[in-house]
């Protein structure tokens, strides 16, 4: 078996006590190395020293790096200290499954020389007694994304020569793919490997839905980087965000007619934005339980997602219009 190191970053949420349980529970093969990164943005109020007494005998082998809250970039600095020819990328929030790391083994065995990475399968359980949610069918995308570091095992020499993961994608959302992108640029391959994964839906506020609009802007710094076409070659769907965009404009051309005095012209522009909200928030609340609970909070974000995904696009454009390839290179 090849030597491999775990590299986790987290900002010790509840769910890491179980990912690192799962972790030293699997049959197969142990990790030489679990490189733990600290990322929250401040010190958090106690160490990490209850999610880590799960590990057992691995707990000797558990390096404990702190972050800077910096996001993707967390994942390089645990690359730093990697010293096995392969590294396996884990979210925090995830679980291996209880044959991980016999699977994990084949799937290595298996690479060619010309193989950087191997992607774990990933299984997010939804509720069997109703429809699922928002948020939880949100997340269940994630089992079809392509190169996704929730799982994925890349070669440690590949990682270093692509300069690890761009620190400008400020969260983990596109980050992943750019540095799939780049490989295959340098001639490497990427395939689906066996092992899998469950990655159950992680606890979030009503506001969640919101915050994900941050990645409009990693969307934008992916078309400077990588030209219009990157949608087709990362398999990634494009989104509301042209039907967002439309939204917007009406409610500002609403608006804006409405105090300059041109009643008709205010009253076509607010049902434009009216229908466009409308299409929106029944487009999320169908497939649902359509609880009291989960329509208010789908309509309350409705209404605020089109302006926050339009402005997030428009910065993300305007703050990457002259961004070059990521030079940084990993020591």
């Amino acid at each position: 078996m090849t030597a491999y190191t775990v590299v986790i970053p987290t900002r010790a949420r509840a769910p890491l006590a179980d990912c690192l349980a799962a972790l030293a529970a699997a049959k197969g093969p142990a990790p030489a190395e679990i490189v733990l990164v600290d990322d929250r943005p401040e010190p958090g109020p106690a160490p990490l020293e209850h999610p880590l007494s799960v590990l057992g005998d691995l707990r000797e082998r558990t390096t404990v790096l702190r972050g800077a809250g910096s996001g993707p970039a967390a994942r390089n600095a645990g690359l730093r200290l990697v010293r096995t020819p392969w590294v396996v990328l884990l979210d925090d929030g995830v679980q291996v499954g209880p044959h991980w790391g016999e699977q994990l083994a084949d799937d290595l065995s298996d690479a060619t020389l010309d193989t950087a990475g191997v992607q774990g399968v990933l299984a997010v359980p939804l509720p069997g007694g109703r429809r699922p949610t928002d948020r939880e069918r949100t997340t269940a995308g994630l089992a079809r994304a392509r190169w996704i570091a929730a799982d994925m095992a890349y070669r440690t020499e590949a990682l270093k020569q692509a300069g690890g993961f761009d620190e400008r994608f400020g969260h983990p959302f596109r980050e992943d793919t750019d540095l799939a992108l780049r490989l295959l640029d340098a001639g490497w391959r990427i395939r689906q490997g066996r092992r899998t994964t469950r990655c159950p839906v992680p606890p979030a506020d009503r506001w969640e839905s919101l915050r994900a609009e941050r990645g409009n802007a990693d969307d934008a710094l992916m078309r400077r980087l990588h030209g219009p076409g990157w949608r087709h070659r990362a398999f990634a769907p494009r989104g509301r965000i042209r039907s967002h965009l439309a939204t917007s404009a009406a409610g500002v051309a609403a608006g804006a007619y409405a105090v300059s005095g041109h009643r008709r012209a205010a009253a076509a522009a607010a049902l434009g934005w009216a229908l466009g909200t409308g299409a929106f928030a029944w487009a999320r609340i169908a497939p649902g339980p359509r609880t009291r609970d989960e329509v208010t909070a789908v309509l309350t974000t409705s209404v605020l997602i089109p302006p926050v995904a339009a402005w997030h696009r428009m910065s993300g454009g305007w703050r990457h219009r002259n961004a070059a390839p990521w030079q940084e290179v990993a020591p």
